[in-house]
């Protein structure tokens, strides 16, 4: 037996019809670029988000540049954020030219310590880039609250892997000042290629990130500000917006299966990452915490079930990165690093194949 870590396939065997017939409007008109479905697709988000605006964009990395790029980022900046992400979070800040500045993380939620946020503001410090880690947001009321007595610091969600989850009311990517997310494929919303968006509630920012996705133009040959070519292309568009009519049974089983992995998890002597009360978590990856990781990797492995570990280095201590932060200063990430690991996860995921997952974990725990 071979268990899918994401089942992409699944998926696109249930929404074949309805996908296919999307693709084959846009086939039909042929407006590849900014089609239709580009301001059907932000439309609808916009609304599910309750934000204002929605622009697409090319990537979750493209957000999340465009997003610094409207706020004026730029040479000398400093932007903190957590060392316990994927590359791209501090990538952006570095290619335009500012520093970021790595703030620890919380044990059990893996996310950004916002206790430990305002020792670490600075004059230069422009902008807050928290990261809704393994589908669950932040503790965005306290860093929201910091940035404000600081000066109104921009805070800027990184959504990637939060799409559909909940702090407290609100909706991830509707938590701050902008919020930004991916639709790669294995995202909780995803296309079949790169996309991604940028949500805020500010008319200034929207009207700047859609001129800057757009090569920085208002208009044909008319460039008053630097851009990138940062659309997303009318056919992902498409391919969302498909996703988008069952996305809320998707975010419904993603819970329902989460909280039955921290049920059975939670009666085996195995730590898992925690989700805390007030806010809910769409499951981006289900992790727990092994310390002799490779030996776990490979019994399952042995029983056809795949695991993947994000992330195995914190990004300050990453070759390219290391300038910017000594390693020893994020202790926490350095030790989650070493032992964090996922399990497979996704709305498809069969019961019996979570059970065998489940026992896999159980009978590892009892021989260790």
């Amino acid at each position: 037996m071979n268990i899918p870590f994401i089942d992409l396939k699944s998926q696109y065997k249930e929404l074949q019809p309805v996908i296919q017939e999307r693709i084959n409007r846009v086939l039909d008109h042929g407006q590849y670029i900014m089609g239709p479905e580009v301001q059907e697709l932000e439309d609808k988000l916009a609304a599910y988000t309750n934000s204002k605006y929605c622009i697409t964009t090319g990537s979750g990395t493209d957000s999340l540049l465009i997003s610094l790029m409207a706020l004026g980022i730029s040479t000398g900046d400093e932007i903190i954020t957590t060392p316990f992400t994927f590359i791209s979070t501090a990538e952006v800040i570095v290619l335009l030219g500012a520093k970021p500045i790595f703030v620890d993380i919380d044990p059990e939620t893996c996310n950004i310590n916002a206790s430990l946020i305002e020792k670490k503001i600075t004059k230069k410090t422009k902008a807050i880039v928290p990261v809704s880690l393994y589908g669950q947001p932040s503790d965005m009321d306290m860093i929201n609250e910091i940035a404000k007595r600081n000066g109104d610091i921009p805070v800027i969600e990184d959504a990637a892997q939060s799409f559909g989850a909940t702090y407290k009311t609100n909706k991830s990517c509707n938590l701050s000042t902008v919020g930004c997310t991916s639709f790669f494929p294995s995202k909780i919303l995803g296309c079949y290629g790169d996309g991604g968006a940028i949500f805020t509630n500010n008319a200034k920012i929207a009207n700047a990130c859609k001129e800057i996705r757009e090569h920085g133009q208002t208009e044909r040959f008319v460039h008053p500000r630097i851009g990138i070519g940062g659309r997303m292309d009318t056919i992902q568009c498409a391919i969302v917006l498909a996703k988008l009519e069952s996305f809320d049974w998707v975010v419904k089983k993603r819970i329902e299966i989460g909280n039955h992995y921290n049920l059975s998890i939670d009666k085996i002597n195995i730590k898992r990452v925690i989700q805390r009360k007030d806010r809910s978590s769409v499951f981006g990856q289900y992790s727990i915490f092994i310390e002799n990781r490779k030996d776990f990797q490979n019994q399952l492995s042995k029983n056809g079930v795949p695991t993947a570990v994000y992330y195995p280095t914190p990004i300050n201590e990453q070759i390219a990165y290391k300038n910017f932060c000594c390693p020893d200063c994020t202790p926490v990430a350095k030790t989650i690093s070493k032992k964090v690991i996922s399990i497979p996860m996704s709305p498809e995921l069969k019961t019996e194949h979570q059970e065998l997952v489940i026992n896999l974990i159980k009978e590892y725990s009892n021989n260790e």
